[in-house]
């Protein structure tokens, strides 16, 4: 095997989205001499990032205060908010909850902002390797060292190709990971150093979005709108979003809570039924679809954070858990996470030097983040425990009465805990798509731009092909192809045929299978076939897979989604 060549940097951040940019700012801001380094898997800074997005712009200001002399594109200010309660037919505007207030807020493309803050970065002498996927975390004496980061032309049975690269070493006295929801590495950090020791488990929610573009008539810049209700099952926490934003855009979505009972629920269709409801079509008919994507986000709030720190390292942003699920909103918590981070590695680095920077939850504990979280604790676990109607009850109840400052904290339950038998839950038929406003998967994971080296080992690993069959398939009759919002999965064979007539096509990028497909378990009557090729990088099925057998590896760098300017 080639060496690998070694750099070195006072601080090396894993991660180009808000967190991380955010903390590679504040550090030259405040320790200008230090060595900066950002690593980012995506093909270029912003091409992975996911969300809908109003952002508050508190630690924006912070960070950046003459920031609207120069804003990222498409940034329009909050203008309307509107909560909707939806029936099958019908819509009912509700009170705006408090945490839904969005006076002063802006609706962006978070992908823009992070470009934006990508070249404010940059600017600043920090240097950003995007396309450079993060596989490994060196860990030497009990202590983070680094990552290695680079490596490219493994072929897809596991040998070096002709166009191997080794990777390099990225060396740092400091590790920052900022991965996002359900990061590789930082799985693997939390294992290592029992960072969840005394975390209850994390638990999370698919988002799902489109980008359309509407007539111009229809557009009314700044409007925000929110849904509960139809067509979720009253058992399923979720809801949708529609913002206006820039010259005619409209970025809609759907978000389904990951801890939803039953099998045959596929959150890729519910959005789609979302769409024909009469409140939500008005919107869009005679508009055109431009972009789609996925992606998790984590739910469990202020009883789900891990611990921070470790020997050469810190969690920061949405890989720690900082999203506020009442204002559905996480990017002003990760970027002040980002920034207290930053300056606890500063003030160690100007010192002594420590391993293990107790600076940094120390911060966060004294910082705005804590006094967010800790207020809207009990309001996501209420829904898992009490239904829809008991969920809304005991929001209410927390945020008027208590006003956040209940004398309880509710738990949580890991995701791959609560599907039901399928023989025990309820079919669910859902319409074919129409082509106007319901689309199929494939067309949809074409407007993602995904696409990935075709000759690699395969990213979505089982860590024992014989228990899909045992337990995937006959109990549960292949969840994984319903919440995978990009076709990645696909139970097939004449089994398969029978027992899932009337569900949508099968998936694959070629007939079944497809071209480049790989088929990982089951027998002669049914099979699982993956089709990695069309991954969004989403991580449900690393979350919801009932016996955590999926495991998602990091691809080569550079694969994955390209999400456009505006998503």
């Amino acid at each position: 095997m080639a060496e690998r060549e070694a750099m070195e940097f006072d601080v090396l951040i894993v991660g180009a989205g808000p967190a991380g940019l955010a903390a590679a700012i504040r550090l030259k801001q405040v320790a200008p001499d230090a060595t900066v380094c950002v690593v980012e898997k995506g093909s270029e800074v912003g091409a992975h990032i996911l969300s809908g997005a109003v952002i508050e712009p508190r630690a924006l200001d912070e960070l950046l205060p003459d920031w609207r002399d120069d804003p990222p594109a498409l940034a329009t200010p909050a203008a309307d908010d509107r909560f909707m309660l939806l029936t099958a037919k019908r819509a009912f505007k509700l009170p705006t909850p408090p945490q839904m207030n969005n006076h002063g807020n802006y609706i962006v493309s978070l992908g823009n902002v992070c470009r934006w803050l990508g070249a404010k970065a940059e600017a600043l002498g920090i240097e950003i390797y995007p396309g450079f996927a993060a596989s490994e975390t060196i860990i030497e004496d009990g202590q983070v060292k680094g990552v290695v980061a680079g490596v490219m032309g493994i072929t897809r049975d596991g040998e070096e190709g002709p166009n191997y690269q080794p990777g390099m070493e990225l060396r740092a006295t400091y590790t920052l990971f900022g991965e996002g929801c359900r990061g590789s590495l930082t799985r693997r950090l939390e294992e290592v150093f029992d960072l969840r020791a005394e975390a209850m488990p994390q638990t999370y929610a698919l988002g799902i979005k489109e980008l359309w573009e509407i007539p111009r008539e229809k557009h009314t810049p700044g409007l925000i709108w929110h849904s509960v209700g139809w067509p979720l099952p009253k058992d399923t926490y979720g809801g949708s979003w529609l913002y206006m934003l820039g010259e005619n855009l409209v970025s809609i979505g759907f978000v389904v809570g990951l801890d939803y009972p039953n099998p045959w629920l596929a959150p890729f269709e519910e959005f789609q039924r979302f769409k024909t409801h009469p409140e939500v079509r008005k919107f869009l008919e005679g508009g055109k679809r431009i972009a789609y994507g996925a992606r998790a986000l984590n739910e469990g709030g202020w009883q789900a954070v891990p611990r921070l720190a470790f020997p050469g390292g810190l969690l920061i942003g949405d890989g720690a858990g900082f999203l506020n699920v009442p204002k559905i909103k996480g990017t002003h918590l990760a970027m002040k996470s980002g920034m207290v981070a930053a300056e606890a590695v500063a003030e160690a680095l100007a010192g002594d030097r420590r391993a293990v920077l107790d600076a940094y939850p120390r911060g966060i504990r004294e910082s705005w983040i804590t006094e967010e979280l800790k207020g809207v604790r009990n309001i996501r676990p209420g829904f898992a425990r009490l239904g829809f109607w008991g969920g809304m009850a005991n929001a209410a109840l927390d945020t008027y009465v208590f006003k956040g400052k209940a004398p309880w904290t509710m738990k949580h339950h890991a995701d791959h805990e609560t599907l039901r038998d399928a023989s025990k839950s309820e079919r669910i038929r859902y319409p074919k798509p129409d082509g106007v406003l319901s689309f199929d998967r494939l067309s949809s994971v074409f407007l993602s731009n995904t696409n990935h080296e075709e000759d690699q080992p395969v990213h979505l690993r089982l860590k024992d092909p014989s228990r899909w069959k045992a337990m995937n398939w006959d109990r549960f009759r292949s969840p994984e192809s319903r919440y995978c919002p990009a076709a990645v999965y696909e139970a097939v064979g004449p089994e398969a045929e029978r027992e899932l007539e009337g569900e949508p096509d099968p998936q694959a990028v070629e007939g079944p299978g497809g071209q480049n497909a790989e088929v990982e378990a089951g027998d002669a009557n049914v099979r699982l076939v993956i089709n990695a090729q069309n991954c969004v990088h989403c991580k449900t099925c690393d979350i919801k897979d009932p016996t955590q057998n999926i495991v998602w590896t990091t691809p080569e760098g550079g694969g994955g989604p390209n999400y456009i300017g505006g998503m």
